[in-house]
Protein backbone atom coordinates (compact mmCIF):
# COMPACT_ATOMS: atom_id res chain seq x y z
CA UNK A 1 0.00 0.00 0.00
CA UNK A 2 2.73 2.45 0.98
CA UNK A 3 4.87 1.42 -1.99
CA UNK A 4 2.01 2.13 -4.39
CA UNK A 5 1.37 5.49 -2.73
CA UNK A 6 5.04 6.43 -2.97
CA UNK A 7 5.17 5.40 -6.63
CA UNK A 8 2.08 7.43 -7.42
CA UNK A 9 3.51 10.43 -5.60
CA UNK A 10 6.81 10.15 -7.47
CA UNK A 11 5.01 9.83 -10.80
CA UNK A 12 2.91 12.88 -10.02
CA UNK A 13 5.97 14.91 -9.06
CA UNK A 14 7.78 13.86 -12.26
CA UNK A 15 4.73 14.77 -14.32
CA UNK A 16 4.54 18.17 -12.61
CA UNK A 17 8.23 18.88 -13.27
CA UNK A 18 7.86 17.82 -16.91
CA UNK A 19 4.81 20.04 -17.32
CA UNK A 20 6.63 23.00 -15.79
CA UNK A 21 9.63 22.42 -18.03
CA UNK A 22 7.40 22.24 -21.10
CA UNK A 23 5.65 25.44 -20.05
CA UNK A 24 9.03 27.07 -19.50
CA UNK A 25 10.18 26.00 -22.97
CA UNK A 26 7.03 27.45 -24.54
CA UNK A 27 7.54 30.65 -22.60
CA UNK A 28 11.15 30.86 -23.71
CA UNK A 29 10.16 30.37 -27.33
CA UNK A 30 7.48 33.05 -27.01
CA UNK A 31 9.98 35.46 -25.47
CA UNK A 32 12.52 34.69 -28.20
CA UNK A 33 9.91 35.23 -30.91
CA UNK A 34 8.85 38.53 -29.36
CA UNK A 35 12.46 39.65 -29.00
CA UNK A 36 13.19 38.68 -32.61
CA UNK A 37 10.14 40.57 -33.84
CA UNK A 38 11.17 43.67 -31.89
CA UNK A 39 14.72 43.42 -33.19
CA UNK A 40 13.48 43.06 -36.77
CA UNK A 41 11.22 46.08 -36.35
CA UNK A 42 14.12 48.16 -35.01
CA UNK A 43 16.43 47.11 -37.86
CA UNK A 44 13.71 47.82 -40.42
CA UNK A 45 13.07 51.26 -38.93
CA UNK A 46 16.76 52.16 -39.17
CA UNK A 47 17.07 50.74 -42.70
CA UNK A 48 14.03 52.77 -43.79
CA UNK A 49 15.96 55.95 -42.94
CA UNK A 50 17.98 55.31 -46.10
CA UNK A 51 15.19 55.48 -48.70
CA UNK A 52 13.36 58.06 -46.59
CA UNK A 53 16.45 60.28 -46.82
CA UNK A 54 16.65 59.65 -50.57
CA UNK A 55 13.11 61.02 -50.75
CA UNK A 56 14.51 64.46 -49.91
CA UNK A 57 16.93 64.37 -52.87
CA UNK A 58 14.50 66.07 -55.27
CA UNK A 59 13.86 69.02 -52.94
CA UNK A 60 17.57 69.33 -52.14
CA UNK A 61 18.52 69.21 -55.82
CA UNK A 62 15.96 71.77 -56.99
CA UNK A 63 16.40 74.16 -54.08
CA UNK A 64 20.12 73.99 -53.26
CA UNK A 65 22.21 72.53 -56.09
CA UNK A 66 23.38 74.13 -59.37
CA UNK A 67 20.97 73.55 -62.25
CA UNK A 68 21.52 71.02 -65.04
CA UNK A 69 24.33 69.02 -63.42
CA UNK A 70 22.75 65.75 -62.27
CA UNK A 71 25.80 63.60 -63.05
CA UNK A 72 28.05 65.94 -61.11
CA UNK A 73 25.65 65.71 -58.18
CA UNK A 74 25.78 61.91 -58.42
CA UNK A 75 29.58 61.86 -58.53
CA UNK A 76 29.86 64.26 -55.59
CA UNK A 77 27.43 62.12 -53.63
CA UNK A 78 29.47 58.96 -54.09
CA UNK A 79 33.20 59.63 -54.44
CA UNK A 80 33.90 62.07 -51.56
CA UNK A 81 31.77 60.03 -49.16
CA UNK A 82 33.56 56.84 -50.22
CA UNK A 83 37.01 58.37 -49.81
CA UNK A 84 36.11 59.73 -46.37
CA UNK A 85 34.92 56.30 -45.23
CA UNK A 86 38.09 54.70 -46.62
CA UNK A 87 40.22 57.23 -44.71
CA UNK A 88 38.29 56.55 -41.49
CA UNK A 89 38.29 52.75 -41.72
CA UNK A 90 41.75 52.36 -43.34
CA UNK A 91 41.02 49.00 -44.88
CA UNK A 92 41.02 47.87 -48.51
CA UNK A 93 39.33 44.82 -50.04
CA UNK A 94 41.17 41.51 -50.21
CA UNK A 95 40.89 38.58 -52.58
CA UNK A 96 37.62 38.27 -54.47
CA UNK A 97 36.18 41.23 -52.60
CA UNK A 98 37.97 43.53 -55.04
CA UNK A 99 35.64 42.50 -57.84
CA UNK A 100 32.62 41.98 -55.58
CA UNK A 101 32.94 45.54 -54.22
CA UNK A 102 33.37 46.82 -57.78
CA UNK A 103 30.25 44.98 -58.97
CA UNK A 104 28.13 46.23 -56.06
CA UNK A 105 29.52 49.76 -56.46
CA UNK A 106 28.59 49.71 -60.14
CA UNK A 107 25.09 48.37 -59.48
CA UNK A 108 24.32 50.70 -56.56
CA UNK A 109 26.04 53.86 -57.82
CA UNK A 110 28.16 53.83 -60.98
CA UNK A 111 25.45 52.54 -63.34
CA UNK A 112 22.40 53.20 -61.17
CA UNK A 113 22.79 56.96 -60.77
CA UNK A 114 23.20 57.84 -64.50
CA UNK A 115 20.18 55.70 -65.43
CA UNK A 116 18.20 57.18 -62.56
CA UNK A 117 18.92 60.77 -63.59
CA UNK A 118 18.30 60.00 -67.28
CA UNK A 119 14.90 58.59 -66.39
CA UNK A 120 14.14 61.48 -64.06
CA UNK A 121 14.93 64.02 -66.80
CA UNK A 122 12.81 62.19 -69.40
CA UNK A 123 9.82 61.32 -67.23
CA UNK A 124 7.51 63.13 -64.84
CA UNK A 125 8.39 62.36 -61.25
CA UNK A 126 5.19 60.35 -60.79
CA UNK A 127 5.91 58.00 -63.66
CA UNK A 128 9.53 57.53 -62.53
CA UNK A 129 8.46 56.71 -58.96
CA UNK A 130 5.81 54.26 -60.16
CA UNK A 131 8.33 52.36 -62.29
CA UNK A 132 10.79 52.19 -59.38
CA UNK A 133 8.04 50.81 -57.13
CA UNK A 134 8.32 47.42 -58.86
CA UNK A 135 11.60 46.76 -57.01
CA UNK A 136 10.04 44.41 -54.39
CA UNK A 137 8.67 42.26 -57.21
CA UNK A 138 12.07 42.24 -58.97
CA UNK A 139 13.83 41.29 -55.72
CA UNK A 140 11.36 38.45 -55.28
CA UNK A 141 12.13 37.25 -58.83
CA UNK A 142 15.91 37.47 -58.43
CA UNK A 143 15.62 35.78 -55.05
CA UNK A 144 14.29 32.63 -56.70
CA UNK A 145 17.41 32.17 -58.82
CA UNK A 146 20.11 33.65 -56.58
CA UNK A 147 18.93 32.96 -53.04
CA UNK A 148 16.77 29.90 -53.79
CA UNK A 149 13.90 31.56 -51.92
CA UNK A 150 10.39 31.43 -53.34
CA UNK A 151 8.27 34.50 -52.59
CA UNK A 152 5.12 33.96 -50.61
CA UNK A 153 1.69 35.00 -51.86
CA UNK A 154 1.71 37.71 -49.21
CA UNK A 155 4.95 39.17 -50.62
CA UNK A 156 3.57 39.26 -54.17
CA UNK A 157 0.31 40.82 -52.97
CA UNK A 158 2.21 43.44 -50.97
CA UNK A 159 4.32 44.24 -54.06
CA UNK A 160 1.25 44.80 -56.23
CA UNK A 161 -0.39 46.92 -53.53
CA UNK A 162 2.78 49.01 -53.30
CA UNK A 163 2.86 49.71 -57.04
CA UNK A 164 -0.83 50.71 -56.97
CA UNK A 165 -0.29 52.94 -53.93
CA UNK A 166 2.71 54.74 -55.44
CA UNK A 167 0.77 55.25 -58.68
CA UNK A 168 -2.10 56.88 -56.80
CA UNK A 169 0.32 58.92 -54.71
CA UNK A 170 2.45 60.43 -57.46
CA UNK A 171 0.87 59.95 -60.89
CA UNK A 172 -0.98 62.76 -62.63
CA UNK A 173 -3.54 62.46 -65.39
CA UNK A 174 -1.45 64.53 -67.79
CA UNK A 175 1.72 62.49 -67.24
CA UNK A 176 3.59 61.86 -70.50
CA UNK A 177 5.39 58.61 -71.14
CA UNK A 178 8.80 58.54 -72.84
CA UNK A 179 9.80 54.96 -73.81
CA UNK A 180 13.51 55.72 -73.31
CA UNK A 181 12.82 57.19 -69.88
CA UNK A 182 10.74 54.15 -68.93
CA UNK A 183 13.52 51.83 -70.09
CA UNK A 184 16.14 53.78 -68.11
CA UNK A 185 14.10 53.75 -64.90
CA UNK A 186 13.29 50.08 -65.27
CA UNK A 187 16.97 49.31 -65.86
CA UNK A 188 18.00 51.38 -62.82
CA UNK A 189 15.42 49.65 -60.63
CA UNK A 190 16.52 46.25 -61.91
CA UNK A 191 20.16 47.02 -61.07
CA UNK A 192 19.29 48.08 -57.54
CA UNK A 193 17.12 44.98 -57.02
CA UNK A 194 19.99 42.79 -58.22
CA UNK A 195 22.35 44.63 -55.85
CA UNK A 196 20.03 43.84 -52.93
CA UNK A 197 19.99 40.14 -53.76
CA UNK A 198 23.75 39.90 -54.40
CA UNK A 199 24.49 41.80 -51.18
CA UNK A 200 22.33 39.27 -49.35
CA UNK A 201 24.09 36.36 -51.09
CA UNK A 202 27.67 37.59 -50.55
CA UNK A 203 27.26 39.17 -47.11
CA UNK A 204 30.46 40.88 -46.03
CA UNK A 205 33.97 39.66 -45.19
CA UNK A 206 34.65 38.47 -41.65
CA UNK A 207 35.82 41.34 -39.45
CA UNK A 208 34.90 44.04 -41.97
CA UNK A 209 32.53 46.74 -40.73
CA UNK A 210 29.50 47.99 -42.65
CA UNK A 211 31.10 51.42 -42.97
CA UNK A 212 34.14 49.82 -44.59
CA UNK A 213 32.01 47.87 -47.06
CA UNK A 214 29.96 51.00 -47.80
CA UNK A 215 33.17 52.95 -48.44
CA UNK A 216 34.40 50.34 -50.92
CA UNK A 217 31.19 50.50 -52.93
CA UNK A 218 30.91 54.29 -52.88
CA UNK A 219 34.49 54.70 -54.03
CA UNK A 220 34.11 52.16 -56.83
CA UNK A 221 30.92 53.78 -58.06
CA UNK A 222 32.33 57.29 -57.67
CA UNK A 223 35.39 56.44 -59.75
CA UNK A 224 33.05 55.45 -62.57
CA UNK A 225 30.87 58.54 -62.21
CA UNK A 226 33.55 61.23 -61.85
CA UNK A 227 35.04 61.10 -65.38
CA UNK A 228 31.57 60.84 -66.94
CA UNK A 229 30.35 63.88 -65.01
CA UNK A 230 33.45 65.97 -65.75
CA UNK A 231 33.32 65.10 -69.45
CA UNK A 232 29.59 65.55 -69.96
CA UNK A 233 28.87 68.49 -67.64
CA UNK A 234 32.08 69.98 -66.25
CA UNK A 235 32.37 71.99 -63.07
CA UNK A 236 30.23 75.06 -62.30
CA UNK A 237 31.97 78.43 -62.51
CA UNK A 238 31.32 79.08 -58.80
CA UNK A 239 29.57 77.50 -55.83
CA UNK A 240 27.31 79.31 -53.38
CA UNK A 241 26.93 78.49 -49.72
CA UNK A 242 23.59 76.83 -50.53
CA UNK A 243 25.28 74.67 -53.18
CA UNK A 244 27.94 73.51 -50.74
CA UNK A 245 25.35 72.79 -48.06
CA UNK A 246 23.34 70.74 -50.54
CA UNK A 247 26.34 68.69 -51.63
CA UNK A 248 27.42 68.08 -48.02
CA UNK A 249 23.91 66.99 -47.05
CA UNK A 250 23.57 64.60 -50.00
CA UNK A 251 27.06 63.18 -49.57
CA UNK A 252 27.11 62.75 -45.79
CA UNK A 253 23.47 62.21 -44.77
CA UNK A 254 21.84 61.14 -48.03
CA UNK A 255 24.60 58.77 -49.12
CA UNK A 256 27.23 57.69 -46.55
CA UNK A 257 24.90 57.30 -43.56
CA UNK A 258 21.79 56.41 -45.56
CA UNK A 259 23.48 53.63 -47.52
CA UNK A 260 25.25 52.24 -44.45
CA UNK A 261 21.85 51.83 -42.75
CA UNK A 262 20.37 50.41 -45.96
CA UNK A 263 23.16 47.84 -46.29
CA UNK A 264 22.73 46.95 -42.61
CA UNK A 265 19.07 46.19 -43.29
CA UNK A 266 19.97 44.06 -46.31
CA UNK A 267 22.41 42.07 -44.20
CA UNK A 268 20.06 41.32 -41.31
CA UNK A 269 16.58 41.20 -42.86
CA UNK A 270 15.12 38.99 -45.59
CA UNK A 271 15.74 40.50 -49.03
CA UNK A 272 12.02 40.72 -49.75
CA UNK A 273 11.35 42.58 -46.50
CA UNK A 274 14.04 45.20 -46.98
CA UNK A 275 13.01 45.84 -50.59
CA UNK A 276 9.61 47.12 -49.43
CA UNK A 277 11.31 49.77 -47.32
CA UNK A 278 12.29 51.50 -50.57
CA UNK A 279 8.65 52.49 -50.97
CA UNK A 280 9.15 55.08 -48.24
CA UNK A 281 11.11 57.11 -50.83
CA UNK A 282 8.11 58.45 -52.82
CA UNK A 283 6.17 58.92 -49.59
CA UNK A 284 8.84 61.20 -48.12
CA UNK A 285 9.30 62.94 -51.48
CA UNK A 286 5.57 63.72 -51.55
CA UNK A 287 5.53 64.91 -47.93
CA UNK A 288 8.62 67.06 -48.53
CA UNK A 289 6.86 68.74 -51.43
CA UNK A 290 3.83 69.24 -49.22
CA UNK A 291 5.77 70.82 -46.35
CA UNK A 292 8.59 72.66 -48.13
CA UNK A 293 7.23 73.51 -51.58
CA UNK A 294 3.64 74.32 -50.67
CA UNK A 295 2.13 71.43 -52.63
CA UNK A 296 -1.23 69.91 -51.71
CA UNK A 297 -2.59 66.35 -51.47
CA UNK A 298 -5.74 65.09 -53.17
CA UNK A 299 -8.03 62.41 -51.77
CA UNK A 300 -6.54 59.91 -54.22
CA UNK A 301 -3.04 60.72 -53.00
CA UNK A 302 -4.06 60.17 -49.39
CA UNK A 303 -5.47 56.80 -50.43
CA UNK A 304 -2.22 56.00 -52.21
CA UNK A 305 -0.25 56.96 -49.10
CA UNK A 306 -2.31 54.53 -47.01
CA UNK A 307 -1.79 51.75 -49.56
CA UNK A 308 1.98 52.31 -49.65
CA UNK A 309 2.29 52.21 -45.87
CA UNK A 310 0.11 49.10 -45.78
CA UNK A 311 2.32 47.48 -48.42
CA UNK A 312 5.47 48.21 -46.39
CA UNK A 313 3.94 46.71 -43.24
CA UNK A 314 2.61 43.69 -45.12
CA UNK A 315 6.01 43.16 -46.70
CA UNK A 316 7.65 43.04 -43.26
CA UNK A 317 5.24 40.55 -41.74
CA UNK A 318 6.59 37.66 -43.79
CA UNK A 319 10.21 38.17 -42.73
CA UNK A 320 12.42 35.40 -41.45
CA UNK A 321 15.05 35.33 -38.73
CA UNK A 322 17.18 38.30 -37.89
CA UNK A 323 20.91 37.75 -38.39
CA UNK A 324 23.10 38.52 -35.42
CA UNK A 325 25.65 41.30 -35.60
CA UNK A 326 29.21 40.20 -36.31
Amino acid sequence: MSVTSTSTSTSTSTSTVTTRRAAGAVGARTTTTTTTAKAAAGIAALAAIGPATWGTTYVTTTELLPADRPLLAAALRALPAGLILLALTRRLPRGDWWWKAAVLGLLNFGAFFPLLFFGAYHLPGGVASTVSAVMPLLVAGFGIGVLKVRPSGRTLLAGLVGVAGVALLVLRGSAAVDPLGIAAMLAATTLMALAVVLSKRWGRPEGVSLLTLTGWQLTAGGLVLAPIALTAEGLPSHLTGANIAGYVYLGLIGTAIAYALWFRGIERLPASSVSFLGLTNPVVATLAGLLLLGQTLTVWQVGGLVLVLGSVLLGQSGGGRVRKQR
